[in-house]
Protein backbone atom coordinates (compact mmCIF):
# COMPACT_ATOMS: atom_id res chain seq x y z
CA UNK A 1 0.00 0.00 0.00
CA UNK A 2 1.23 3.55 -1.31
CA UNK A 3 0.87 6.05 1.87
CA UNK A 4 1.66 9.35 1.78
CA UNK A 5 2.03 11.32 5.20
CA UNK A 6 2.46 14.54 5.76
CA UNK A 7 2.59 16.34 9.35
CA UNK A 8 2.78 20.32 9.66
CA UNK A 9 3.34 21.48 13.05
CA UNK A 10 3.81 24.66 15.10
CA UNK A 11 3.85 25.54 18.52
CA UNK A 12 2.55 28.82 20.73
CA UNK A 13 -1.27 28.48 20.01
CA UNK A 14 -0.92 27.95 15.95
CA UNK A 15 -2.42 24.76 14.02
CA UNK A 16 -1.66 21.21 13.87
CA UNK A 17 -2.60 19.47 10.36
CA UNK A 18 -2.33 16.21 9.03
CA UNK A 19 -3.62 15.23 5.36
CA UNK A 20 -3.31 12.13 4.05
CA UNK A 21 -3.82 10.66 0.87
CA UNK A 22 -6.24 7.73 2.30
CA UNK A 23 -7.86 6.83 5.48
CA UNK A 24 -5.86 5.52 8.24
CA UNK A 25 -6.85 4.03 11.53
CA UNK A 26 -6.80 6.38 14.63
CA UNK A 27 -2.68 5.23 15.52
CA UNK A 28 -2.31 7.91 12.68
CA UNK A 29 -4.77 10.58 12.36
CA UNK A 30 -3.42 13.83 13.49
CA UNK A 31 -0.28 12.76 15.48
CA UNK A 32 2.20 15.51 16.60
CA UNK A 33 5.12 13.34 15.34
CA UNK A 34 5.94 11.36 12.67
CA UNK A 35 5.85 7.53 13.00
CA UNK A 36 9.03 6.06 13.42
CA UNK A 37 8.81 2.25 11.52
CA UNK A 38 11.79 0.95 12.42
CA UNK A 39 11.73 -2.90 13.88
CA UNK A 40 12.70 -1.55 17.20
CA UNK A 41 10.17 1.17 17.55
CA UNK A 42 7.42 -1.38 16.36
CA UNK A 43 8.27 -4.00 19.49
CA UNK A 44 8.44 -0.71 21.95
CA UNK A 45 5.40 0.78 21.09
CA UNK A 46 3.63 -3.05 21.20
CA UNK A 47 4.99 -3.17 24.76
CA UNK A 48 4.55 0.47 26.24
CA UNK A 49 3.09 2.33 23.66
CA UNK A 50 4.56 5.06 20.94
CA UNK A 51 7.74 6.72 22.66
CA UNK A 52 7.24 10.51 22.85
CA UNK A 53 10.39 11.93 20.43
CA UNK A 54 11.67 15.12 21.60
CA UNK A 55 10.46 18.27 18.89
CA UNK A 56 11.71 21.21 18.06
CA UNK A 57 9.64 24.51 17.71
CA UNK A 58 8.47 24.95 14.52
CA UNK A 59 9.10 21.67 13.45
CA UNK A 60 8.32 19.95 9.89
CA UNK A 61 8.38 16.19 8.91
CA UNK A 62 7.95 14.41 5.65
CA UNK A 63 7.34 10.72 5.58
CA UNK A 64 6.79 8.72 2.04
CA UNK A 65 6.02 4.91 2.63
CA UNK A 66 6.13 2.71 -0.04
CA UNK A 67 5.77 -0.63 1.89
CA UNK A 68 2.67 -1.57 3.55
CA UNK A 69 3.43 -0.48 7.52
CA UNK A 70 1.52 -2.32 10.88
CA UNK A 71 0.85 1.13 11.56
CA UNK A 72 -2.20 1.23 8.48
CA UNK A 73 -2.80 -2.44 7.90
CA UNK A 74 -6.71 -1.81 8.70
CA UNK A 75 -8.66 0.93 7.78
CA UNK A 76 -10.75 3.24 9.87
CA UNK A 77 -14.41 2.23 10.55
CA UNK A 78 -17.37 4.53 8.45
CA UNK A 79 -17.77 7.59 9.56
CA UNK A 80 -21.28 9.14 10.36
CA UNK A 81 -22.97 11.86 8.63
CA UNK A 82 -25.03 15.01 9.91
CA UNK A 83 -26.38 18.05 8.63
CA UNK A 84 -28.66 21.02 9.48
CA UNK A 85 -30.52 23.90 7.09
CA UNK A 86 -29.58 27.42 7.80
CA UNK A 87 -30.74 30.71 5.78
CA UNK A 88 -28.83 32.38 2.69
CA UNK A 89 -27.83 29.64 0.04
CA UNK A 90 -24.28 28.79 1.28
CA UNK A 91 -23.09 25.06 2.49
CA UNK A 92 -20.01 23.71 5.13
CA UNK A 93 -18.80 20.35 4.87
CA UNK A 94 -17.08 18.15 7.79
CA UNK A 95 -15.12 14.98 7.53
CA UNK A 96 -15.33 13.48 11.01
CA UNK A 97 -12.01 12.78 12.49
CA UNK A 98 -10.06 14.35 10.28
CA UNK A 99 -11.01 17.97 9.30
CA UNK A 100 -13.73 20.33 9.62
CA UNK A 101 -14.44 21.71 5.59
CA UNK A 102 -14.97 26.02 6.22
CA UNK A 103 -13.95 28.61 3.73
CA UNK A 104 -12.30 31.74 4.77
CA UNK A 105 -8.51 32.96 5.46
CA UNK A 106 -6.24 31.41 8.58
CA UNK A 107 -7.84 31.03 11.67
CA UNK A 108 -6.47 31.21 15.23
CA UNK A 109 -8.19 28.87 17.86
CA UNK A 110 -8.89 29.38 21.61
CA UNK A 111 -10.71 28.08 24.34
CA UNK A 112 -13.78 29.28 25.83
CA UNK A 113 -15.59 28.52 28.94
CA UNK A 114 -19.22 27.80 29.61
CA UNK A 115 -20.40 27.77 33.39
CA UNK A 116 -23.96 28.26 33.24
CA UNK A 117 -25.47 24.64 33.16
CA UNK A 118 -28.67 22.87 33.53
CA UNK A 119 -28.34 18.93 34.19
CA UNK A 120 -31.71 17.11 33.08
CA UNK A 121 -32.78 13.91 33.96
CA UNK A 122 -32.78 11.21 31.19
CA UNK A 123 -33.26 7.20 31.98
CA UNK A 124 -33.33 5.96 28.56
CA UNK A 125 -31.03 5.67 25.55
CA UNK A 126 -31.66 7.56 22.40
CA UNK A 127 -30.51 7.33 18.83
CA UNK A 128 -28.66 10.51 17.09
CA UNK A 129 -31.56 12.33 15.51
CA UNK A 130 -34.11 11.86 18.45
CA UNK A 131 -32.84 15.33 19.78
CA UNK A 132 -34.06 18.62 18.83
CA UNK A 133 -35.52 21.99 19.90
CA UNK A 134 -38.23 23.65 19.22
CA UNK A 135 -41.58 26.19 20.11
CA UNK A 136 -44.02 22.76 21.23
CA UNK A 137 -46.84 24.64 22.37
CA UNK A 138 -46.53 27.75 20.08
CA UNK A 139 -46.06 29.93 22.64
CA UNK A 140 -42.55 31.93 20.98
CA UNK A 141 -40.17 29.55 23.83
CA UNK A 142 -38.74 26.91 22.68
CA UNK A 143 -38.48 23.43 24.43
CA UNK A 144 -36.35 20.09 24.03
CA UNK A 145 -38.08 16.75 22.53
CA UNK A 146 -35.92 13.52 23.20
CA UNK A 147 -37.12 10.23 22.07
CA UNK A 148 -35.91 7.41 22.79
CA UNK A 149 -35.66 3.61 22.28
CA UNK A 150 -37.96 2.41 23.77
CA UNK A 151 -40.68 4.66 22.57
CA UNK A 152 -40.80 7.20 25.12
CA UNK A 153 -41.05 11.08 24.09
CA UNK A 154 -40.28 13.45 26.73
CA UNK A 155 -40.54 17.34 26.34
CA UNK A 156 -38.45 19.79 29.04
CA UNK A 157 -39.56 22.47 29.50
CA UNK A 158 -37.24 25.95 31.16
CA UNK A 159 -34.39 24.30 33.26
CA UNK A 160 -36.74 22.01 35.12
CA UNK A 161 -34.76 18.69 35.39
CA UNK A 162 -38.05 16.85 35.12
CA UNK A 163 -40.27 16.29 31.69
CA UNK A 164 -42.49 18.45 31.67
CA UNK A 165 -44.60 16.17 29.61
CA UNK A 166 -43.97 12.76 28.78
CA UNK A 167 -45.66 10.92 25.83
CA UNK A 168 -45.93 7.42 24.40
CA UNK A 169 -44.99 6.09 20.96
CA UNK A 170 -44.70 2.65 19.38
CA UNK A 171 -41.46 1.50 18.38
CA UNK A 172 -38.08 2.70 18.78
CA UNK A 173 -38.03 6.65 18.23
CA UNK A 174 -35.32 7.59 15.89
CA UNK A 175 -36.05 10.72 14.79
CA UNK A 176 -38.52 13.34 16.52
CA UNK A 177 -38.96 16.90 15.26
CA UNK A 178 -41.47 20.03 15.65
CA UNK A 179 -42.97 22.45 12.83
CA UNK A 180 -45.94 23.23 11.21
CA UNK A 181 -46.58 19.67 9.24
CA UNK A 182 -50.25 20.22 8.75
CA UNK A 183 -50.07 23.22 7.49
CA UNK A 184 -52.36 24.90 10.02
CA UNK A 185 -50.00 27.91 11.35
CA UNK A 186 -49.11 26.03 14.52
CA UNK A 187 -46.50 24.00 15.45
CA UNK A 188 -46.60 20.00 16.15
CA UNK A 189 -44.45 17.13 18.08
CA UNK A 190 -43.51 14.56 14.88
CA UNK A 191 -42.18 11.03 16.27
CA UNK A 192 -40.83 8.37 13.21
CA UNK A 193 -39.78 4.87 15.02
CA UNK A 194 -37.56 2.58 13.41
CA UNK A 195 -40.70 0.44 12.82
CA UNK A 196 -42.64 2.99 10.45
CA UNK A 197 -44.74 4.56 13.06
CA UNK A 198 -45.13 8.21 12.43
CA UNK A 199 -46.58 9.92 15.50
CA UNK A 200 -47.88 13.50 15.80
CA UNK A 201 -49.07 14.91 18.99
CA UNK A 202 -50.86 18.58 19.59
CA UNK A 203 -49.08 20.14 22.95
CA UNK A 204 -51.16 23.01 23.13
CA UNK A 205 -51.31 24.53 26.47
CA UNK A 206 -54.99 24.14 27.45
CA UNK A 207 -55.02 20.67 27.19
CA UNK A 208 -51.73 19.53 29.04
CA UNK A 209 -51.10 22.32 31.68
CA UNK A 210 -51.77 21.60 35.86
CA UNK A 211 -51.10 23.62 38.40
CA UNK A 212 -47.52 22.24 39.15
CA UNK A 213 -46.46 23.07 35.93
CA UNK A 214 -46.07 19.09 34.57
CA UNK A 215 -48.06 16.84 33.28
CA UNK A 216 -48.42 13.26 33.85
CA UNK A 217 -51.03 10.76 32.81
CA UNK A 218 -52.84 9.35 35.78
CA UNK A 219 -52.02 5.32 37.00
CA UNK A 220 -52.96 3.09 33.80
CA UNK A 221 -53.45 6.35 30.93
CA UNK A 222 -50.88 7.19 28.30
CA UNK A 223 -50.15 10.24 26.79
CA UNK A 224 -51.57 8.91 22.90
CA UNK A 225 -51.11 11.19 19.97
CA UNK A 226 -53.72 12.95 17.62
CA UNK A 227 -52.82 10.95 14.72
CA UNK A 228 -50.51 7.75 14.13
CA UNK A 229 -49.95 6.52 10.86
CA UNK A 230 -47.86 3.37 9.47
CA UNK A 231 -45.14 4.46 7.24
CA UNK A 232 -42.12 2.14 5.11
CA UNK A 233 -40.07 1.17 7.80
CA UNK A 234 -36.14 1.63 8.90
CA UNK A 235 -36.24 4.99 9.06
CA UNK A 236 -33.64 6.90 9.84
CA UNK A 237 -33.66 10.95 9.80
CA UNK A 238 -36.11 13.25 9.22
CA UNK A 239 -36.66 16.52 7.87
CA UNK A 240 -39.83 19.04 8.13
CA UNK A 241 -39.48 22.20 5.56
CA UNK A 242 -40.55 23.26 2.59
CA UNK A 243 -38.64 21.51 -0.32
CA UNK A 244 -40.74 22.23 -3.32
CA UNK A 245 -41.02 26.13 -2.82
CA UNK A 246 -44.76 25.84 -2.70
CA UNK A 247 -45.38 27.84 0.79
CA UNK A 248 -46.29 24.23 2.31
CA UNK A 249 -43.86 22.26 4.50
CA UNK A 250 -43.29 18.73 3.60
CA UNK A 251 -41.62 15.59 5.36
CA UNK A 252 -38.89 14.35 3.97
CA UNK A 253 -37.55 10.61 5.42
CA UNK A 254 -34.19 8.79 4.96
CA UNK A 255 -33.97 5.38 5.07
CA UNK A 256 -31.41 2.90 5.79
CA UNK A 257 -31.54 1.36 3.14
CA UNK A 258 -30.31 4.43 0.65
CA UNK A 259 -33.90 5.83 0.34
CA UNK A 260 -35.43 9.32 0.94
CA UNK A 261 -39.18 9.63 0.20
CA UNK A 262 -40.98 12.86 0.55
CA UNK A 263 -44.62 12.80 2.36
CA UNK A 264 -47.63 16.14 2.26
CA UNK A 265 -50.12 15.94 4.67
CA UNK A 266 -53.11 16.12 3.25
CA UNK A 267 -56.64 17.23 5.35
CA UNK A 268 -59.77 15.30 5.16
CA UNK A 269 -62.05 18.20 5.85
CA UNK A 270 -60.38 22.21 5.51
CA UNK A 271 -60.96 24.99 8.24
CA UNK A 272 -61.03 22.56 10.86
CA UNK A 273 -58.51 23.03 14.02
CA UNK A 274 -58.15 19.88 15.06
CA UNK A 275 -56.06 17.44 13.09
CA UNK A 276 -57.83 14.86 10.55
CA UNK A 277 -56.04 13.65 7.63
CA UNK A 278 -53.25 11.56 6.47
CA UNK A 279 -49.75 11.51 4.70
CA UNK A 280 -49.62 10.91 1.35
CA UNK A 281 -46.51 10.01 -0.35
CA UNK A 282 -44.71 12.49 -3.07
CA UNK A 283 -41.74 10.98 -4.20
CA UNK A 284 -39.08 8.32 -3.71
CA UNK A 285 -35.61 8.62 -4.37
CA UNK A 286 -33.13 5.86 -4.82
CA UNK A 287 -29.13 7.01 -4.19
CA UNK A 288 -25.73 5.41 -4.73
CA UNK A 289 -24.80 5.33 -1.25
CA UNK A 290 -26.32 5.53 2.94
CA UNK A 291 -28.44 8.46 3.51
CA UNK A 292 -27.23 9.59 7.30
CA UNK A 293 -28.88 13.33 6.75
CA UNK A 294 -31.24 15.80 5.27
CA UNK A 295 -30.55 19.38 4.36
CA UNK A 296 -32.11 22.17 2.27
CA UNK A 297 -30.76 25.35 0.51
CA UNK A 298 -31.30 27.93 -1.60
CA UNK A 299 -30.30 27.39 -5.31
CA UNK A 300 -29.65 29.82 -8.00
CA UNK A 301 -33.10 30.71 -8.90
CA UNK A 302 -33.63 31.06 -4.89
CA UNK A 303 -35.92 27.98 -4.99
CA UNK A 304 -35.22 25.29 -2.27
CA UNK A 305 -32.93 22.58 -3.02
CA UNK A 306 -33.19 19.45 -1.35
CA UNK A 307 -29.87 18.08 -0.25
CA UNK A 308 -28.80 14.81 0.76
CA UNK A 309 -25.21 13.99 2.38
CA UNK A 310 -23.56 10.66 0.32
CA UNK A 311 -20.41 8.78 1.11
CA UNK A 312 -17.20 9.98 -0.57
CA UNK A 313 -17.52 13.88 0.51
CA UNK A 314 -20.25 14.20 -2.10
CA UNK A 315 -23.81 15.01 -1.98
CA UNK A 316 -26.83 14.45 -4.00
CA UNK A 317 -30.08 17.35 -4.76
CA UNK A 318 -32.69 15.72 -5.43
CA UNK A 319 -35.52 17.00 -7.55
CA UNK A 320 -38.92 17.86 -6.45
CA UNK A 321 -40.75 16.88 -10.18
CA UNK A 322 -44.42 16.33 -8.78
CA UNK A 323 -45.41 20.05 -9.05
CA UNK A 324 -43.67 20.02 -12.70
CA UNK A 325 -45.14 16.82 -14.26
CA UNK A 326 -42.72 14.00 -15.21
CA UNK A 327 -39.60 14.73 -16.95
CA UNK A 328 -38.58 13.28 -20.37
CA UNK A 329 -36.44 10.22 -20.39
CA UNK A 330 -33.20 10.14 -23.11
CA UNK A 331 -34.25 6.77 -25.08
CA UNK A 332 -30.38 5.53 -24.20
CA UNK A 333 -31.74 5.28 -20.45
CA UNK A 334 -34.93 4.10 -20.72
CA UNK A 335 -33.83 1.07 -18.63
CA UNK A 336 -32.40 3.02 -15.58
CA UNK A 337 -34.47 3.35 -12.87
CA UNK A 338 -36.91 6.37 -13.01
CA UNK A 339 -35.23 7.72 -9.57
CA UNK A 340 -32.15 8.17 -10.84
CA UNK A 341 -32.71 10.95 -13.37
CA UNK A 342 -34.03 12.91 -10.26
CA UNK A 343 -30.78 12.87 -8.26
CA UNK A 344 -27.82 14.79 -9.72
CA UNK A 345 -24.51 14.13 -7.28
CA UNK A 346 -22.08 16.61 -6.46
CA UNK A 347 -18.14 15.12 -5.34
CA UNK A 348 -17.43 18.07 -3.51
CA UNK A 349 -13.99 17.16 -3.10
CA UNK A 350 -11.25 15.83 -5.57
CA UNK A 351 -8.91 15.06 -2.69
CA UNK A 352 -11.07 12.41 -1.12
CA UNK A 353 -13.11 9.33 -3.26
CA UNK A 354 -13.05 6.70 -0.35
CA UNK A 355 -16.67 5.84 0.08
CA UNK A 356 -15.86 5.04 4.05
CA UNK A 357 -15.94 8.66 4.02
CA UNK A 358 -18.81 10.53 4.66
CA UNK A 359 -20.10 14.32 4.97
CA UNK A 360 -21.53 16.63 7.23
CA UNK A 361 -23.64 19.28 5.20
CA UNK A 362 -25.34 22.55 6.40
CA UNK A 363 -27.18 24.73 3.82
CA UNK A 364 -28.55 27.93 3.71
CA UNK A 365 -26.33 30.11 5.91
CA UNK A 366 -28.13 33.86 7.34
CA UNK A 367 -26.50 36.17 5.45
CA UNK A 368 -23.94 34.54 3.89
CA UNK A 369 -22.03 33.81 7.37
CA UNK A 370 -19.93 30.76 5.65
CA UNK A 371 -19.05 29.46 1.92
CA UNK A 372 -17.52 26.35 1.43
CA UNK A 373 -18.12 25.81 -2.17
CA UNK A 374 -17.81 27.98 -5.04
CA UNK A 375 -20.01 26.36 -8.07
CA UNK A 376 -20.23 22.79 -7.37
CA UNK A 377 -16.43 21.75 -6.54
CA UNK A 378 -14.46 24.08 -5.76
CA UNK A 379 -13.07 23.65 -2.23
CA UNK A 380 -12.10 27.18 -0.98
CA UNK A 381 -10.45 26.24 2.38
CA UNK A 382 -10.61 23.96 5.49
CA UNK A 383 -10.20 24.01 9.03
CA UNK A 384 -7.93 20.92 10.51
CA UNK A 385 -9.50 19.64 13.60
CA UNK A 386 -8.18 16.05 15.30
CA UNK A 387 -11.38 14.84 16.90
CA UNK A 388 -13.98 12.75 15.56
CA UNK A 389 -16.79 15.05 14.78
CA UNK A 390 -20.68 13.24 14.75
CA UNK A 391 -22.95 16.58 14.73
CA UNK A 392 -22.92 20.09 12.83
CA UNK A 393 -25.22 22.27 13.58
CA UNK A 394 -25.35 26.17 13.31
CA UNK A 395 -25.93 28.81 15.87
CA UNK A 396 -25.74 32.60 16.70
CA UNK A 397 -23.30 32.83 19.24
CA UNK A 398 -22.09 36.42 19.10
CA UNK A 399 -25.56 37.93 18.69
CA UNK A 400 -24.71 39.89 15.40
CA UNK A 401 -27.66 38.37 13.17
CA UNK A 402 -24.95 35.66 11.72
CA UNK A 403 -24.77 32.14 12.35
CA UNK A 404 -21.70 30.29 13.34
CA UNK A 405 -21.20 26.38 12.73
CA UNK A 406 -20.95 24.50 15.65
CA UNK A 407 -19.65 20.94 15.38
CA UNK A 408 -19.07 18.06 18.11
CA UNK A 409 -16.99 15.24 18.69
CA UNK A 410 -17.80 12.45 20.54
CA UNK A 411 -15.48 12.72 23.16
CA UNK A 412 -17.19 16.40 24.03
CA UNK A 413 -14.97 18.54 22.31
CA UNK A 414 -17.44 21.23 20.49
CA UNK A 415 -15.79 23.94 18.03
CA UNK A 416 -17.39 27.01 17.13
CA UNK A 417 -15.97 28.53 13.53
CA UNK A 418 -17.45 31.80 12.10
CA UNK A 419 -17.28 33.12 8.19
CA UNK A 420 -13.38 34.49 9.00
CA UNK A 421 -12.33 30.91 10.28
CA UNK A 422 -11.47 32.13 13.45
CA UNK A 423 -12.43 29.03 16.16
CA UNK A 424 -13.48 28.92 19.45
CA UNK A 425 -13.29 25.72 21.58
CA UNK A 426 -15.28 24.21 24.26
CA UNK A 427 -14.64 21.13 26.35
CA UNK A 428 -17.27 18.73 27.85
CA UNK A 429 -16.39 16.74 30.89
CA UNK A 430 -18.05 13.39 29.39
CA UNK A 431 -18.38 11.41 26.37
CA UNK A 432 -21.27 12.58 24.21
CA UNK A 433 -24.09 10.31 22.50
CA UNK A 434 -26.30 12.86 20.80
CA UNK A 435 -25.70 16.51 20.38
CA UNK A 436 -28.19 19.75 19.33
CA UNK A 437 -27.77 23.32 19.11
CA UNK A 438 -29.99 26.23 18.63
CA UNK A 439 -32.78 28.47 20.52
CA UNK A 440 -33.76 27.69 23.83
CA UNK A 441 -35.79 29.10 26.75
CA UNK A 442 -33.95 27.99 30.07
CA UNK A 443 -34.32 31.14 32.03
CA UNK A 444 -35.48 34.42 31.81
CA UNK A 445 -38.91 33.88 30.09
CA UNK A 446 -36.79 34.33 26.75
CA UNK A 447 -35.03 32.33 24.09
CA UNK A 448 -31.01 32.23 24.18
CA UNK A 449 -28.56 30.16 22.64
CA UNK A 450 -27.78 26.85 24.13
CA UNK A 451 -25.72 23.77 23.40
CA UNK A 452 -27.69 20.49 24.45
CA UNK A 453 -25.30 17.19 25.37
CA UNK A 454 -26.91 13.80 25.80
CA UNK A 455 -23.95 11.69 27.89
CA UNK A 456 -23.46 7.92 27.95
CA UNK A 457 -24.18 8.60 32.21
CA UNK A 458 -27.49 9.33 32.07
CA UNK A 459 -27.77 13.27 32.00
CA UNK A 460 -28.44 16.06 29.38
CA UNK A 461 -26.74 19.06 30.20
CA UNK A 462 -27.78 22.25 28.95
CA UNK A 463 -25.41 25.15 28.59
CA UNK A 464 -27.59 28.40 28.29
CA UNK A 465 -26.79 31.86 27.23
CA UNK A 466 -23.85 30.40 25.45
CA UNK A 467 -22.88 34.23 23.64
CA UNK A 468 -19.17 35.23 23.03
CA UNK A 469 -18.16 39.51 22.41
CA UNK A 470 -16.56 38.15 19.68
CA UNK A 471 -15.21 35.10 17.54
CA UNK A 472 -11.55 36.53 17.13
CA UNK A 473 -8.91 36.67 19.44
CA UNK A 474 -7.61 40.21 20.76
CA UNK A 475 -5.83 41.41 23.43
CA UNK A 476 -6.41 44.29 26.28
CA UNK A 477 -4.32 46.82 23.77
CA UNK A 478 -6.34 46.24 20.60
CA UNK A 479 -9.32 46.99 22.67
CA UNK A 480 -8.44 50.29 24.46
CA UNK A 481 -7.60 51.53 21.01
CA UNK A 482 -10.88 51.42 19.97
CA UNK A 483 -11.96 53.61 22.70
CA UNK A 484 -12.27 57.26 21.65
CA UNK A 485 -10.70 59.02 24.73
CA UNK A 486 -8.02 56.39 24.34
CA UNK A 487 -5.11 58.52 22.60
CA UNK A 488 -5.74 61.69 24.52
CA UNK A 489 -5.44 60.14 28.02
CA UNK A 490 -2.26 58.63 27.14
CA UNK A 491 -1.15 62.06 25.66
CA UNK A 492 -1.64 63.64 29.06
CA UNK A 493 0.23 60.52 31.15
CA UNK A 494 3.41 61.49 29.00
CA UNK A 495 3.04 57.94 27.12
CA UNK A 496 3.24 58.21 23.29
CA UNK A 497 0.06 56.18 21.57
CA UNK A 498 2.25 55.00 19.34
CA UNK A 499 5.30 53.70 21.24
CA UNK A 500 3.86 50.23 21.70
CA UNK A 501 6.74 49.31 24.33
CA UNK A 502 5.61 52.00 26.99
CA UNK A 503 2.07 51.47 25.94
CA UNK A 504 2.87 47.94 27.52
CA UNK A 505 5.01 48.99 30.47
CA UNK A 506 1.91 51.08 31.51
CA UNK A 507 -0.67 48.23 31.27
CA UNK A 508 1.34 46.61 33.06
CA UNK A 509 2.40 48.87 35.96
CA UNK A 510 -1.43 50.06 36.37
CA UNK A 511 -2.12 46.50 36.50
CA UNK A 512 0.20 44.56 39.08
CA UNK A 513 1.93 47.48 40.42
CA UNK A 514 -0.65 50.57 40.39
CA UNK A 515 0.89 52.33 43.88
CA UNK A 516 4.70 51.86 42.37
CA UNK A 517 5.75 55.08 40.12
CA UNK A 518 5.83 55.25 37.04
CA UNK A 519 9.59 54.11 35.77
CA UNK A 520 11.58 56.23 33.74
CA UNK A 521 12.53 53.33 31.40
CA UNK A 522 8.88 52.24 30.48
CA UNK A 523 10.90 49.29 27.96
CA UNK A 524 12.77 47.75 30.65
CA UNK A 525 9.04 46.06 32.19
CA UNK A 526 8.06 42.75 31.08
CA UNK A 527 5.81 42.24 28.39
CA UNK A 528 1.42 42.33 29.50
CA UNK A 529 0.80 39.94 26.74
Amino acid sequence: MNVNYCWLETVRGRRVTCRVSQPMNRRCQASDKPPDSSPAARRSSHRAGRPRLPRAPHSLWWKKSRERSADVSRPCPPHQTTSAPLDGGRRVRGLRGESLELSAPDSAMRSVSYVQRVTLEFGGSLFPHAICLGDVDNDALNELVVGDTGGKLSVYKNDDTRPWITCSCQGMLTCVGVGDICNKGKNLVVAVSAEGWFHLFDLMPAKIADSSGHHEAPAGEEHRPVFKQHIPANTKVMLISDIDGDGRCELVVGYTDRVVRAFRWEDASEGMDHVTGQLVSLKKWLLEGQVDNLSVTLGPQGTPELMVSQPGCAYAILLCTWNKGSLPVPEESNRETPAIRDVILHQTSGRIHNKNVSTHLIGNIRHGTLKLMEGADKLLWSVQVDHQLFALEKLDVTGNGSEEVVACAWDGQTYIIDHNRSVARFQVDENVRAFCAGLYACKGGQNSPCLVYVTFNQKIYIYWDVLLERMESTNLVKILEAEPEYRGLLQELGVDPDDLTAVRALIHQTLYYPDQPQPDSPSSNPDPS
